[in-house]
């Protein structure tokens, strides 16, 4: 079906086929998935996965069809950035096809509804599945750091877990939170906000980043008690590309990405020394390159941008090879696999 309806979809302005097809997943007319290959089942910072293939933040801004997308096929589903007031993001156009390139540049800006409207979607929710929270800054904010935990105290008894999203290149000087004593600061405000509540906290982290901040970051993530970091984020860089869009500015994800999110990926494996589980983020397009990440030190995955153009089946394809590959390596579950 989807191939049939791609040209359609590829025919409207990016953001409003995405706004199209949310509300078809609203529809509730979502097929099942079938049940996973136990070989996929594993853990992360404690939450069980029926599999490790999640959906990136970004898809579900506002928490409205985190359950579509886990009948779909997902192991764990990522919702947000969601900031403590609801906020326009930046002007349209601002999602660009690069289909010669198999990728996207956006620079949404942080828009969503805000973290009332999250929390309420949150608290509605009744069914089962891991479903995470993906939390941002607000533009005009003069304490991001307090935005955070704002976030954090709103949302940690409602998701399966919160992740800190400190590295889009779309909000100006957010990318700043990542340096030593600024990170540090923001971790031990967080950890406080969370207090008692069992829920795993993350950090994402940019792909941008110099060899040094891979210890820096990963030093404080593990002395400040985060549960995880999440590898990576849209790239402000611009690879060979081929597309018209390519100088557009924001983030660029997709296939080009991949180089640059394996590296910060195996950065991270080795500053960390396996004391952190990593989530692995850009250019996940095959059951091989989830594969790659989990053989460099992931212990699970997330992709987006790929579903934009290869539509939903992705998910079981990813699955289905990536248990294959198990097999033939003799691994006998996913957490065997971590780590070369």
């Amino acid at each position: 079906m989807f191939s049939a309806l791609r040209p359609l979809l590829f025919a409207l302005d990016p953001e409003t086929a995405h706004n199209a097809t949310l509300l078809a997943l609203r529809s509730g007319l979502v097929p099942q998935a079938a049940a996973d290959d136990p070989i996929l089942a594993t853990r992360l910072a404690g939450l069980a996965l029926p599999n490790p293939v999640g959906l990136a933040a970004g898809f579900d801004k506002d928490v409205m069809v985190p359950d579509a997308m886990l009948r779909l096929g997902f192991g764990f589903v990522e919702c947000g950035s969601v900031t403590p007031r609801p906020q326009d993001g930046n002007p349209r156009p601002r999602i660009f096809r690069l289909v010669e390139d198999a990728a996207v540049i956006n620079r949404l800006g942080f828009n969503n509804r805000g973290l009332e409207h999250a929390v309420v979607r949150l608290q509605a929710r009744r069914g089962p599945g891991i479903v995470g929270i993906n939390l941002g800054a607000n533009k005009e904010s003069q304490d991001r750091t307090a935005d955070y935990v704002t976030g954090v105290r709103a949302a940690a008894a409602l998701a399966s877990y919160v992740t800190v999203n400190i590295s889009s290149p779309n909000t100006p000087g957010l990318r700043a939170l990542q340096d030593g004593a600024a990170l540090a600061d923001l971790v031990a405000r967080v950890v406080a906000a969370r207090g008692n509540i069992a829920v795993p906290l993350f950090v994402k982290v940019a792909p941008d980043l110099e060899p040094a901040d891979f210890d820096t970051i990963a030093r404080i993530a593990i002395d400040g008690g985060v549960d995880g970091l999440i590898v990576s984020n849209t790239t402000i860089t611009r690879p060979a590309l081929h597309s018209s869009h390519a100088g557009e500015t924001g983030g660029l994800s997709g296939a080009p990405l991949q180089p640059l999110a394996l590296a910060a990926l195996q950065g991270f494996a080795r500053a960390t020394g396996g004391a952190l589980p990593l989530i692995a983020v850009g250019g996940i397009a095959s059951g091989a390159d989830a594969y790659a990440r989990i053989r460099a030190g992931a212990s699970a995955v997330q992709l987006y941008s790929a579903l934009i153009y290869e539509g939903p089946r992705l998910v079981q394809r990813i699955k289905a090879e990536l248990a294959a590959l198990l097999r033939r390596d003799g691994f006998a579950n996913v957490a065997a696999a971590v780590g070369g």
